[in-house]
């Protein structure tokens, strides 16, 4: 597990959603199998550009891909625990966006883990990368936290 002193706190976090666990996402070892993790980041990003209207995903002529991932483990979670995910921007750039995700325990100030991934924005036709729609970079620019 991850040096304490590296761990996110909720403060380091714009955006804040529910995930739910369930059965099969535990593993052997009784925790959460980190392949599920993944799987977390990727619902809580595209749940918001989703509810932001800037990602349709069935007829939209530029989607979003991801290129790079990562994440460090501080805590195990188990099925059936609530969590949720923090969320923030930490990168953007002409087309594309490195959020952060942390995965939380309800009511817990320290992630259980906290990664990331990234997010290149194409055109669907070709799947070559275009600039970032305005109304994409509006809504990631509402994630991304003050300095300081």
């Amino acid at each position: 597990m991850g040096k304490a002193s590296n761990i996110d706190s909720r403060a380091d976090y714009v955006l804040f959603r529910p995930l739910s666990t369930r059965w099969l996402d535990n593993d052997v070892y009784g925790h959460i199998n980190n392949v599920h993790y993944y799987a977390f980041f990727d619902s809580v990003v595209n749940q918001y550009l989703v509810e932001s209207g800037v990602l349709d995903i069935q007829a939209g002529e530029t989607v979003a891909w991801v290129v790079s991932s990562g994440c460090d483990y501080h805590a195990a979670l188990a099925w059936p625990q609530a969590i949720e995910a923090g969320l923030r921007v930490e990168q953007l750039g002409r087309s594309s966006v490195r959020y952060g995700i942390g995965i939380f325990a309800v009511g817990e100030a320290r992630a259980a883990a906290q990664g990331f991934f990234v997010h290149v924005f194409v055109e669907r036709a070709s799947g070559r990368p275009v600039a970032m729609p305005a109304a994409a970079r509006a809504a990631l620019q509402s994630l991304q936290r003050a300095p300081g």
